[in-house]
């Protein structure tokens, strides 16, 4: 398979082209080889992702956090040794940071979201410009500590809960990753409870404040459902083998 019809595949499918205000580049960051003959996705770039990409035969890595974000930056240091790496064992890197978060089938939020079984689901959130957040209702009212046991069971990973809401959640909003900061987003949508990865020292006041419970149940495990999702489109869109390179941070 040839490489640029990948990339592409996936700026289309992604809509890369509407995420210019993302503060990370999308899409295709490193071309190695043209050829592709299998995949592997995984949540950050990293030596032992590309190490573990290239020792499955990938020609292509997809992830969610990648290489480039902000300004220019020198390559030297880790950066360089990265991009060495990538071109050394032939492994192509694309990178989806906001256009995997909050894509309406195969994103993060929303493959939560099907996790939780959540009904009349809507957007909320806006975040540099875009709206990135995805809300619903549960199919029955639930507490928060069992949503955080439905998410142990399916992702691996605890969940921190500050009980500042109700003791049932009737509205759920999600922003998976760092999105502690759309609390006022989540309340303002109606939600009482808010499912994120990781807060911040800020958002605890304006959680509680809100009245909203916050469930973090870890950058890492809500970031890996929607690299899974898109491994397992692109593997059954061009019959390539596609492997999930699973490495927690503990965060």
């Amino acid at each position: 398979m040839k490489l640029k019809k990948l990339r592409d595949y996936l700026d289309e499918t992604l809509r890369i082209s509407d995420f210019g205000a993302d503060s990370a580049m999308n899409g295709l960051q490193v071309e190695s080889s043209s050829d592709v003959g299998r995949i592997a996705t995984a949540v950050d770039v990293s030596d032992r992702a590309i190490r573990k990409a290239a020792s499955s035969g990938a020609g292509l890595l997809i992830v969610h956090h990648g290489l480039f974000w902000g300004d220019p930056v020198p390559i030297t240091g880790v950066m360089a040794k990265r991009i060495e790496l990538l071109l050394s064992k032939g492994v192509s890197l694309y990178a989806a940071h906001l256009p995997l978060d909050c894509h309406p089938e195969i994103g993060n939020n929303a493959r939560l979201a099907a996790l939780l079984g959540l009904e009349k689901r809507l957007s909320f959130g806006r975040y540099r410009g875009m709206i990135i957040g995805l809300c619903g209702v549960p199919p029955r009212t639930v507490s928060p500590a069992g949503i955080a046991r439905k998410l142990k069971q399916s992702l691996g990973a605890g969940s921190k809960i500050f009980r500042f809401g109700p003791e049932r959640v009737r509205k759920l909003g999600i922003v998976s990753g760092a999105g502690a900061s759309l609390v006022h987003d989540a309340a303002s949508a109606g939600c009482d409870t808010l499912l994120t990865g990781e807060t911040s020292h800020s958002a605890y006041h304006q959680a509680r404040e809100a009245r909203i419970n916050l469930i973090c149940a870890g950058h890492y495990a809500t970031e890996t459902v929607g690299v899974r999702a898109l491994g397992e489109l692109v593997s059954a869109e061009f019959g390539l083998p596609a492997r999930f390179i699973d490495e927690p941070t503990g965060l």
